[in-house]
């Protein structure tokens, strides 16, 4: 015969020693939703820094060529939507959205900005490690480009309709669905 626990079951919400209910900012759900809250009033509040003054309106002139020598001219997108893409190789939530970004890129026109990195050749060496699409990807060593765009932080992700104007801008991690519904959208 089995001795019953002296433990109460984990379903029942008191406290052991005085069976009184618990407090109600100790039960578990409102922890959890208090931890929510706090994240997310956190990065409401670093958000604005993270966006620094992020260029709007028409986008800047972008004359480049990419580490493979192949021109690459904002213009020459007018008429359908681009992305361009801030990112750099030691940054840990770039290296986790790469792979959505090269997704995207294949559908839509994306171009690539691999900031404060490494010089073309190591940059080419790192694209074909991580089977990335080097003809799009630009080499902004010093960081010229991104200043241009008044973006403070990476990833930094700017999505230009097909009239040449900047439509959205997001600092930090984006999902590949939602940069993708925002070019469709403006596809249309």
């Amino acid at each position: 015969m089995k001795k019953p626990s002296s433990t109460p079951p984990p379903s029942q919400k008191e406290d052991s020693e005085t069976n009184a209910p618990l407090p109600y900012l100790q039960r578990n759900w409102v922890k959890n939703l208090l931890t929510a809250v706090f994240f997310i009033a956190l990065y409401l509040a670093i958000r604005p820094f993270m966006q620094g003054d992020v260029a709007e309106g028409v986008a800047p002139t972008l004359q480049t060529e990419s580490i493979t020598g192949k021109a690459i001219h904002l213009k020459d997108y007018q008429g359908k939507p681009v992305m361009v893409h801030f990112w750099a190789t030691w940054c840990p939530i770039c290296e986790f959205e790469r792979d959505g970004i090269e997704a995207i890129a294949k559908d839509y026109a994306v171009i690539n900005i691999a900031t404060q990195s490494n010089d073309d050749e190591g940059l080419l060496t790192y694209a074909n490690v991580h089977n990335m699409n080097a003809d799009i990807i630009v080499n902004d060593f010093d960081g010229t480009l991104m200043k241009q765009f008044g973006a403070r932080a990476v990833p930094a992700t700017f999505i230009i309709g097909p009239e040449g104007k900047i439509e959205f801008v997001e600092v930090g991690y984006s999902t590949s669905l939602g940069l993708k519904a925002r070019l469709w959208w403006l596809s249309q």
